[in-house]
């Protein structure tokens, strides 16, 4: 008889929704792909799209998963906002599509699992009385920040970039006011009041999901963990690292950039690029060309165009350019100086195949937390270039906290990095036994052991796939 009951027994059936961007998008179709190693497991992606980015539509079109396609809203006020902005507004409007999308499924949803910015949906799983939660695809100390924001915006006055003193999160590592977040960086942009809503909206879930594990951040989870210090008060799941393996890029012609490598002195190489979304100015390029030929050291470097407007100019467009993004944008003669130690990339590489072959010895990285989880997990130390979100934060977690990470002196995004510290860094952090690179591997061994069966990330992944099986 409990056979059959069992027999019988409803397949669970996890939705996750994803915000628009690479950022966003891999996290939340390789959390799926956890999921779906579950016995019996019906995993579906609700996918608000961009619908102007190439790489987008690839790492769609290669995912595992159950795509639901939403399309972005169109909301003709956005002209000229943030980022974050656009994403909330953007995700707000999506709602009524998202409550059709969910309540149309023809097995039903047991669990709806959102992002960061799908926050304003989670209402939808209330009306379905299923469980719901939020997967944070950031670090601990980032979630505590967002989360302890409503109360810094109580007790602080003024622009929190004009504060003296670090900012204290009860329990955690202080920011300093320079490692702000972008939307804190303006409390009159409309960026600010949209992140103080996700802050009050996290703590109505059932529970988060962080991309970070245990033994990596220890302190920040108890603190978070503890109803006495922080304003979460629900279940804290520590499931990372959570990220790309190179089989999630079969979609790619990697195999001429594969082929170069392979022809590289083992941890020879530096990796060079600033993420899906990032791009810097003219000048700060240049620099960064004379740098790496100064430095005299291979490379493989993704070239995106310049732009001075922000950081994250490219953002919704990730992927669409010429193969030839360079000429006119690199120093005259530096393409052929360099034909022999260098590969230029153009706007998108297969970065998780990269970070993962044994020529690459080190990583110049705007410090997205994905790709500082494909670098960590690889052995691969880090040159810490932050540009936009929560990067600043990050790089000074890498570099000061962990140690896995030089970093510029002046931040990236208020000066000008001269080609000599660029060439110093290379040199320094490439193909040598130092003290970063010792850190480096201890971290990847913590990584591995916290993925493996009775590890600490494996064992919380599974008390989450228990919830939502009922």
């Amino acid at each position: 008889m409990e056979d059959l009951h069992k027999h019988n027994k409803v397949q669970p059936h996890l939705v996750l929704l994803s915000s628009p961007g690479l950022g966003h998008l891999i996290p939340i179709i390789e959390l799926g792909k956890r999921f779906l190693r579950h016995p019996n497991f019906k995993v579906t992606i609700l996918a608000v799209t961009s619908q102007t980015s190439d790489a987008e539509a690839e790492v769609l079109r290669s995912s595992l998963c159950d795509i639901i396609n939403i399309p972005a809203p169109d909301i003709p006020v956005l002209t000229g906002a943030t980022v974050v902005t656009r994403l909330c507004v953007t995700m707000r409007a999506a709602v009524p599509a998202i409550r059709a999308a969910l309540s149309s499924m023809q097995l039903r949803p047991s669990a709806f699992i959102v992002d960061i910015f799908g926050t304003d949906s989670l209402p939808v799983a209330v009306e379905l009385n299923i469980p719901k939660f939020v997967y944070v695809a950031s670090h601990a100390w980032f979630l505590s920040l967002v989360v302890y924001l409503p109360v810094l915006d109580e007790i602080i006055e003024g622009q929190y970039v004009d504060q003296k003193e670090p900012l204290k999160i009860p329990g955690s590592s202080p920011v300093r006011p320079e490692d702000v977040f972008d939307p804190m960086l303006d409390r009159n942009d409309m960026q600010y009041s949209e992140c103080l809503t996700l802050g009050k909206a996290i703590p109505r879930s059932d529970g988060v999901l962080v991309n970070t594990w245990e033994e990596l951040q220890c302190r920040d989870l108890e603190a978070l963990r503890d109803q006495n210090l922080m304003v979460l008060k629900v279940p804290v799941y520590a499931v990372g690292p959570i990220m790309r393996e190179p089989d999630s890029e079969t979609g790619w012609d990697s195999g001429w950039v594969v082929q170069w490598l392979d022809k590289q002195p083992r941890e020879s190489v530096v990796y060079v690029s600033f993420g899906s979304g990032g791009t810097m100015s003219f000048e700060q390029m240049r620099e960064i060309a004379f740098g790496l030929e100064l430095s005299e050291q291979r490379f493989v470097w993704v070239v995106r165009a310049p732009t001075e407007r922000a950081a994250d100019a490219a953002f919704f467009t990730t992927g669409r350019g010429s193969s030839d993004g360079w000429s006119g944008v690199l120093p005259e003669g530096f393409v052929e100086r360099t034909r022999e130690v260098g590969l230029l990339v153009p706007q998108w590489a297969p970065q998780a195949t990269i970070l993962k072959h044994r020529s690459v010895g080190a990583f110049l990285s705007h410090c997205g937390w994905g790709s500082t989880l494909e670098s960590v997990t690889n052995g691969v130390p880090m040159i810490a270039w932050p540009l936009y979100a929560e990067q600043r934060m990050n790089a000074t977690l890498l570099a000061e906290e962990l140690g896995v990470a030089v970093r510029t002196k002046v931040l990236p995004t208020k000066k000008v990095v001269a080609r000599e510290e660029v060439a110093g860094m290379v040199k320094d952090i490439i193909g040598r036994s130092n003290a970063v690179a010792d850190r480096v591997r201890e971290i990847k061994r913590s990584a591995e052991k916290a993925l493996s069966p009775g590890g600490s990330s494996n064992v919380a992944l599974a008390q989450v796939a228990k919830m939502i099986e009922g």
